[in-house]
């Protein structure tokens, strides 16, 4: 009789499932074909009948780049060289010249030049402008010049560089270049250790657990460990990281799609460190990712303090799919979840406001989530911290100046008026800042503010449109009123932005090792960091709300 019922009544519904199931893949093949057929016959189409000779390449990886930027900045395409940089970057690993650098406006700067490596040895400087590679000058190359300086072990290339506006050249032999993921770590006092963890490349959880041994043999008996700044990486990494004060088989992050198969719970595997041990995690506005799933399932686990400022609220998973021709997409195939359900993405890239910008959750619309101990967080973007330090936010002034490097750019002029400074801790006065103002004004710097944005946008149109004379003077006197207005903002920011000039100038001479170093004694989170831990009452209290 039961087997009967089986075949008149489960059988069938198994059936009608499949169908719909079917139906609806073959609907979406069927769109997904259509489309791809009328992009084929567009694009060869195009390339056949265009008027001058068109490069197919350059045009379909702009075609793709493009349609994927309408989806989330992380769904991102990578051509045959970009797949060549992805894989450094999960690696930590290359051969270069050991240096950050960037291209700005046409021109290819070295950001940062990394201790005792290959560009370092060579004698470039941050601030340096490489222009000209072996015998390719860079001034109308358009290609990523940085691949130019990559090849094997122990390569000479010859380059050419302007320094302060002087022709220099020098030779750089190439090397391994390997990128910590911890670049520091130290002790904070008597008992305190202190952890700098920068990426989550792949050595990020064994780079940590080195540091946090050897901090112990130190006698360290409370960990800050620094995520401030660190805009994430493996996640596989991030749940080692959590492994070492967590115990097995406890729950860190879990992904959700509309795919079944991305949907994963991921927990602890291997014997911890140290589960005892207090532990406060440092966050800013730019730690992101897999530093959210750290502070996120330490916090909701109860077992750190997290100090500082909201988290920057990446939630979004990707996973690198290869394609063809030694191509690969990197596509977001899910969400971020912490143990207690939070979600962590703060912009909704499926709703965007009238210019076509994401909008960021509404505080109104946060949901209350409780921790393993039954304290009360909310989700919204991001990770709010439990100890909030107003220090650790960026103002949107000093944000400008760093993004817009104005900050750089001065302490570039700063460092060649001072060669002698040495190993001493510089100071940065009132006389420092004034002089900084005047080099704002001095090179005309944009903030580039979405006032002054729209206020150019508007005279641009008025010079369209044949009326600009007419507006002039109006615009002028606005344009003057926004300018008061930001170095009004310089000056309320002062403080902020002195920090920021210090901590530039202090890598010029000392690098990045010598900034952690002035942290360790100077830094106000580290300082309230430490004092908390000090504070037993306290931050057991914290934890136990």
């Amino acid at each position: 009789m039961l087997s009967r019922l089986k075949r008149k009544y489960v059988i069938p519904a198994f059936a009608v499932a499949f169908l719909f199931v079917g139906a609806s893949f073959k609907e979406d093949f069927f769109e997904i074909a259509k489309q791809v057929e009328i992009f084929t016959t567009l694009f060869k189409t195009v390339n056949v009948n265009y008027v001058d000779e068109t490069n197919p390449g350059e045009l379909m990886d702009t075609a793709i780049k493009n349609m994927l930027t309408d989806l989330d900045p992380y769904t991102v395409y990578f051509n045959e060289q970009d797949v060549a940089k992805f894989k450094i970057n999960n690696t930590g690993e290359y051969t270069g010249i050991g240096a950050l650098i960037t291209r700005k406006e046409g021109k290819l700067i070295i950001k940062e030049p990394y201790k005792d490596y290959p560009a370092d040895k060579a004698g470039l400087k941050a601030g340096d402008e490489i222009i000209q590679i072996g015998d390719v000058s860079l001034i109308d190359f358009k290609e990523d010049a940085g691949e130019l300086l990559k090849g094997t072990k122990n390569t000479a290339i010859d380059i050419k560089y302007l320094r302060q506006g002087k022709p220099y050249s020098t030779q750089i032999i190439l090397n391994e270049v390997d990128v910590s993921a911890v670049p520091f770590y130290s002790m904070v006092g008597d008992d305190t250790g202190y952890i700098v963890l920068s990426q989550f490349n792949a050595k990020a959880s064994a780079e940590t657990k080195e540091a946090l041994l050897e901090l112990k043999k130190q006698g360290a008996k409370k960990i800050i460990l620094d995520l401030r700044g660190n805009p994430g990486g493996l996640l596989g990494e991030a749940v080692n990281i959590c492994n070492l004060f967590l115990p097995q088989n406890e729950t860190i992050v879990t992904t959700k799609s509309k795919n079944e198969k991305y949907n994963n719970t991921y927990r602890t595997q291997r014997a911890p460190v140290d589960t005892e041990i207090p532990l406060a995690v440092l966050v800013n506005g730019k730690s992101a990712s897999a530093s959210e799933i750290v502070s996120g399932a330490l916090q909701d686990l109860d077992r750190a303090v997290i100090v500082g400022s909201r988290s920057f609220g990446k939630g979004l998973v990707q996973r690198p799919i290869e394609l063809t021709y030694g191509t690969q997409v990197k596509v977001t195939i899910s969400r971020y979840y912490t143990p207690s359900g939070r979600g962590i993405q703060a912009l909704d890239y499926t709703h965007k406001d009238a210019d076509g910008k994401a909008i960021r959750i509404d505080q109104k619309d946060y949901n209350a989530f409780k921790t393993k101990n039954g304290r009360t967080v909310y989700d919204g973007g991001g990770i709010l911290p439990d100890v909030v330090l107003e220090e650790s936010k960026q103002s949107s002034i000093a944000d400008a100046l760093q993004r817009n490097d104005a900050i750089f750019n001065y302490v570039t002029e700063y460092y060649y008026k001072h060669p002698n400074q040495g190993t001493a801790i510089p100071t940065v006065n009132d006389t420092d800042f004034e002089g900084f103002k005047q080099f704002l004004k001095r090179t005309n710097f944009d903030f580039d503010t979405e006032t002054e944005k729209s206020l150019k946008a508007t005279l641009e149109i008025a010079k369209k449109e044949k009326v600009d004379e007419t507006i002039a003077a109006e615009y002028n006197q606005l344009l003057a009123a926004l300018k008061k207005s930001e170095e009004k903002e310089l000056n309320q920011n002062k403080e902020e932005i002195k920090e920021l000039l210090l901590d530039e100038i202090i890598t010029r001479y000392q690098y990045k090792e010598g900034l952690y170093k002035y942290y360790t004694t100077s830094n106000a989170e580290i300082k309230k960091a430490a004092a908390l831990l000090n504070n037993t009452a306290e931050y057991n209290k914290i934890l136990s709300k």
